[in-house]
């Protein structure tokens, strides 16, 4: 079984609090962590319609009959049951009773932020990380990693991607989806998502979107957040800080799993995905969800951002600690050019607190300390660079 990056944190600092919450894609590995790391504890599985009526209709007599120490898993289907796990935690006055795990932030946030608040710590566990996934994957391409994406089964049960991610998307996707929102015409939704693979890594257009599916804006925003509440897609925000020019202020888009656009867009081997024209982006999306795994796996917010002014001079990731802007450049490239570094230079004379030495590179060659006074970091080793 693979070691989860999270695990340190959860079981360091997670465990300080009554209820240990486990939130992140469907099949991404949350029961299997949550039961690895507190074996000893009840399982109730709320997917399962008779528990999950008895919980509805009686919440107390449901936490009588299941007494904690327990794992609720999938409790967006129980949000309800959330109050009375409230009560218990403030009767008892004991940590760590309750690990509840959920896909659906949208059915979730609300109901922890009425009840839990105070009460539980939160992780976001995220498919495989490249190094997660070391045990599986030696020494495949850039377009093998991309291909496959990280589902922790795919690897597991040796699946292939093709397959596998279009049943994914058609059984949980396009389910999930439904159950949060009338979707009155699935193809234009199919096709929402479709359209949104072809512009992974670009700034969110809805109104070209709208005109490309036949949907309204407001209606393409709302999908956006329920893809998003469901660790479908995440977006990457424009980072503004104290600068005075221009910024572009619309988010870029990223899928949660590189393997969901390759399956949306057909590239059902490696071979065609390093030759697509959507290649530099897909490694774009690759690169930006290491750096978020990262910062997940270490239970802290993500804190990255791009910058676009509206006369092009473009940072691809920004890293911001401490008060300072620490920029990355991404490329699907296998060696450096000087040309990869204008815009630092650019971005050195308006941005304040611009820490360009302590950024650097993102690409697919070996990792360089110093190359005309800047780092390059091969994508695989950005784990202690984030």
């Amino acid at each position: 079984m693979v070691s989860r990056k999270v695990e340190k944190k959860i079981l360091s600092e997670g465990v300080k609090y009554p209820v240990i919450t486990i939130v992140g894609p469907r099949q991404s590995g949350k029961t299997t962590l949550a039961k690895k790391l507190f074996p000893a504890y009840k399982y109730v599985n709320l997917e399962q319609q008779d528990l999950r009526n008895f919980a509805l209709r009686d919440p107390k007599g449901f936490l009588t009959s299941y007494k904690p120490p327990i794992i609720l898993d999938e409790i967006q289907n129980c949000p309800e049951l959330l109050s009375q796990v409230q009560v218990e935690v403030d009767n008892s006055g004991l940590d760590a009773q309750f690990v509840i795990t959920g896909s659906q932030q949208l059915l979730l946030n609300q109901a922890i932020s009425q009840s839990l608040a105070g009460r539980t710590s939160i992780f976001t566990l995220l498919p495989y990380s490249i190094s997660e996934m070391s045990d599986y994957e030696k020494n495949i391409s850039k377009g093998e990693f991309i291909l496959n994406g990280g589902m922790p089964r795919l690897y597991e049960k040796n699946l292939e991607a093709e397959s596998y991610y279009r049943d994914y998307i058609q059984t949980y996707i396009e389910r999930d989806v439904r159950t949060l929102i009338n979707i009155k015409d699935l193809r234009k939704f199919e096709l929402f998502l479709t359209l949104l693979a072809g512009r992974v890594g670009q700034i969110l257009n809805y109104s070209n979107l709208a005109g490309d599916v036949g949907v309204s804006s407001t209606t393409l925003k709302e999908w956006v957040s329920v893809l998003e509440a469901s660790h479908i897609v995440f977006t990457l925000q424009p980072w503004f800080g104290y600068v005075t020019k221009r910024l572009t202020k619309s988010p870029k888009l990223y899928f949660v799993d590189t393997g969901i656009p390759c399956s949306l867009l057909s590239l059902t081997n490696a071979e065609r995905v390093e030759k697509d024209g959507l290649f530099g982006n897909l490694f774009e999306n690759l690169v930006v969800l290491e750096a978020l795994k990262a910062r997940y796996n270490t239970g802290r917010k993500s804190d990255l951002y791009f910058l676009r002014t509206e006369s092009g001079i473009e940072i691809d990731l920004i890293d911001t600690r401490g008060g300072t802007a620490i920029p990355y450049e991404i490329k699907a490239s296998d060696t450096i050019l000087p040309e990869f570094f204008k815009n630092f230079a650019k971005a050195e004379k308006f941005v304040p607190n611009f820490e360009s030495k302590l950024g650097g590179l993102i690409y697919s060659g070996d990792s360089i300390e110093s190359f005309m006074e800047r780092k390059a970091f091969n994508f695989k080793d950005l784990e202690d660079v984030f």
